[in-house]
């Protein structure tokens, strides 16, 4: 995109001038018909340099002031505006209509086929006013305080001045169709909007500063080299508390029944109850031999350590009961002939 040059008038807190104006070596006939229709004297409009004439001596005229927009701003303050039910008398006490006037300083149908206004002393007087009285005051009640907050407010109206001095409207050629007969003019198509939109974006906020970041302080890592266990980096062993050889056994009915069944039926049992002899042999092997949970080396019990311990060697046989009985423990109420009954009951429980 080439670059557009402006007029020295169009540069910030230049005073007015006659416009610039370039027209190309054929007129346009809308532009014709404007110009022929705003001249209250008719005059000839048959060449380039005519044309140039009416415009240069039309848009440099006193009164050859445009509307751009209007826009709504308050009278005062948000704390001081005024509170009522009816909002329309709360929108004619608390605020006001501000019209945004310019003049043109730059016409160029040739290259960019476009026309600029600047904004005029008394339009810049007024917004100038408005931020520094009203806006700057709820900006600043809307943020937080902080040591620089008066300087950062001065520095926002200081650069709102000298926004608002160097702004310069640019817009379509074909704007001049609402030109007037006294030089002034109104934006037509929606330009009035795209003004108000660039003039409220002059407003910036007040921003405060960003939060510090704080330094976390972070304990620095243990190496090889510091104080401590030299073998720090060695995996500990589990130390492995020893285990009841009671309760290492598997769950198995076999083994676990059998032992609590004999301990509490000779528990239960009384010494006139005791009349039985002394069992064969094939019988007492387990109680004299040592307990040995060997035989649980399956596979499936891998993890069972291999432990051997006597079984319950406080706990008497039935031959040392039978030989410490007196002779007053008669052998009549036992009943030989149900010796083979007793031998089998005693087999199945074991």
């Amino acid at each position: 995109m080439p670059i557009t040059l402006l007029p020295a008038s169009a540069a910030a807190f230049a005073p007015r001038a006659s416009p610039n104006i370039v027209l190309n070596t054929k007129v346009d006939p809308w532009l014709t018909a404007t110009l022929k229709r705003i001249n209250r004297i008719k005059r000839p409009l048959n060449s380039v340099p005519q044309h140039f004439r009416c415009l240069t001596e039309t848009l440099s005229a006193p009164t050859a002031i445009w509307t751009l927009c209007s826009i709504m701003l308050p009278k005062a303050p948000d704390a001081e505006l005024r509170k009522d039910e009816n909002p329309l008398i709360e929108a004619l006490f608390n605020y006001q209509l501000v019209h945004i006037e310019a003049y043109v300083v730059h016409v160029d149908m040739v290259s960019q086929n476009e026309v600029a206004f600047k904004l005029t002393p008394e339009t810049i007087e007024s917004l100038v006013e408005y931020h520094k009285d009203i806006y700057s005051v709820d900006t600043s009640a809307s943020t937080w305080n902080w040591s620089e907050k008066e300087v950062q407010l001065k520095k926002l109206q200081e650069n709102f001045v000298q926004a608002a001095n160097k702004f310069v409207y640019r817009t379509n050629a074909i704007a001049l169709e609402g030109l007037e007969e006294d030089g002034a003019g109104e934006l037509l198509s929606g330009g009035s909007e795209e003004v108000k939109s660039a003039i409220m974006g002059l407003f910036l906020p007040l921003l405060p500063p960003p939060p510090r970041v704080v330094d976390v302080v972070r304990p620095a890592p243990l190496l090889p080299s510091s104080t401590g266990s030299e073998n720090w980096w060695q995996p500990s062993l589990s130390q492995v508390a020893p285990a009841d050889t009671w309760r290492v056994i598997p769950s198995s009915p076999s083994a676990t029944s059998s032992v609590d069944s004999h301990a509490n039926m000779w528990a239960n049992m009384s010494l006139s109850e005791l009349q039985l002899p002394s069992p064969a042999p094939s019988y007492s092997l387990p109680y004299s031999q040592p307990y040995c949970t060997s035989s649980y080396s399956a596979p499936m019990y891998y993890s069972s350590p291999m432990t051997c311990a006597p079984l319950m060697p406080s706990l008497p046989l039935p031959s040392m009961l039978a030989q410490q009985c007196s002779t007053s423990v008669g052998l009549g109420g036992f009943g030989w002939d149900r010796y083979q009954e007793y031998t089998t009951q005693f087999a199945t429980t074991m």
